[in-house]
């Protein structure tokens, strides 16, 4: 059926010369849709009559009023079952969907796995940024005051990386009451209470005392301050060397007399010490056999215990209470060490935000290392004496052949040589000492 009018010629399929006008359709009333009961409420299927008799909604409405017009209504039963007469709105008699239940508050659901990436790549940013703060923080604390480039005839570099650690009997930055508590006294200066040289090696790692009162020759140096040359001094102490220009010219004796090129140099004074220990909460050690010492303030009993920072300055400075007097000493200062880095270079410290900084705090401002030494270096250092205490390594004393002037002791230079070519040559220490 056409519906559109003819006006002159120029509809549909003209072939008059004029141009094909407008076109004009005649209006046609759309039927009102009857309104839908609430929703929940029982309805009638699409195309079926009510049973009260009343007239119910067909889809194919407008096409059984014979209009042939229609009204574009959807019912959005899209995939209803089939309809009455096999209509066409609706049809296709497919398989309903699953319906869900929309969310409360509308909406689409959570991606639960893209906020759990998030989640994830929040926390490694976090955690890197935390990393690199304290990284910065810690190496802007470090003293890097010791200039080991002023060392005149150093050695060549060996195949292990070696450390100079050095334990003042400083008192800077103590009060009287501390110097009291600590039983340090109050001498002015500062000498070298305890020496090691820890060589960090692939084939194991190796700690060597070396005592205070070994007899070294105190060869010829520049003066870290006047840059002057002065002449060798002769045998003397060891510690003497520091007394007479301070960690340079004692890095220079040590190489002197031993042949082993000095990497990395670090001193820690007495109160700096103590702050480290109670930073950590103690440290664990195990005593074999009780002590006294009057002057150190040392009173241990025998077995398992915890120390705090005083009771640990004094375990590592007690002499006079052993018949081996400073070799005894240099084994428990070597003991003691080994175990305060066993518990700092643990995860609990260095994972631990709380425990972390008060003792990098504790110990960094009181901490002198040469200019050359990172952050990085100072770990590995820890983690090589924990090694130590752990069986990965050795510890030992500087093999000794007897006295010598001034009550001193002399070194047994052909096993002192044997120990210096494994150290250098990183090969596993066999050496033996007392």
């Amino acid at each position: 059926m056409n519906d559109w009018p003819h006006d002159g010629g120029h509809g549909r399929g003209n072939a008059n010369s004029q141009p094909e006008g407008p076109r004009r359709m005649s209006h046609v009333q759309r039927p009102q849709v009857p309104q839908q009961p609430p929703y929940g409420q029982q309805q009638q299927p699409y195309g079926q009559q009510p049973r009260d008799g009343g007239q119910g909604y067909n889809p194919n409405y407008t096409q059984a009023q014979g209009s042939g017009y229609d009204s574009g209504y959807n019912t959005g039963q899209v995939y209803g079952g089939p309809q009455q007469g096999g209509g066409a709105q609706g049809g296709g008699g497919g398989p309903v969907p699953p319906q869900y239940a929309p969310r409360p508050g509308g909406g689409p659901a959570p991606d639960w796995r893209k906020r759990a990436k998030i989640g994830s790549i929040v926390l490694v940013v976090g955690v890197l940024a935390w990393g690199i703060g304290t990284y910065a923080w810690a190496s802007s604390q470090m003293r890097n005051e010791v200039d080991l480039s002023k060392v005149i005839e150093r050695p060549s570099e060996g195949d292990c990386t070696t450390y100079l650690i050095v334990g003042s009997d400083s008192r800077e930055g103590m009060s009287a009451e501390e110097k009291k508590k600590l039983h340090t006294g109050s001498a002015a200066g500062k000498r070298t209470d305890s020496m090691m040289i820890l060589a960090a090696c692939s084939s194991g790692n190796t700690m060597v005392s070396l005592p205070r009162d070994s007899w070294v020759t105190i060869p010829s140096f520049v003066g870290s301050e006047s840059g002057k040359q002065f002449a060798a001094r002769g045998g003397s102490k060891l510690n003497a060397a520091y007394a007479m220009d301070g960690p340079e010219l004692l890095v220079r004796t040590v190489e002197f007399n031993t042949g082993l090129r000095i990497d990395h140099y670090a001193e820690i004074g007495f109160a700096g010490f103590a702050n480290i220990v109670d930073a950590l909460g103690g440290v664990d050690l195990t005593i074999e056999k009780g002590f006294k010492d009057k002057k150190s303030g040392a009173d241990f009993q025998a077995g398992e215990q915890t120390l705090n920072g005083e009771q640990a300055l004094a375990f590592v400075r007690t002499r006079y209470a052993f018949a081996e007097s400073d070799l005894a000493r240099t084994k428990n200062q070597q003991k003691f060490l080994s175990a305060l880095a066993n518990e700092a270079a643990t995860p609990g410290t260095i994972l631990n935000p709380f425990a972390l900084y008060p003792t990098l705090g504790a110990g960094l401002d009181t901490l002198i290392v040469d200019k050359d030494m990172s952050l990085y270096d100072l770990g590995k250092m820890f983690f090589a004496m924990k090694g130590i205490s752990g069986g990965d390594g050795k510890s030992m004393n500087m093999p000794i052949a007897g006295s010598a002037p001034q009550g001193s002791l002399k070194w047994d230079m052909p096993k002192v040589k044997q120990l210096v070519e494994q150290i250098r040559n990183d090969e596993k220490v066999t050496v033996e000492s007392k």
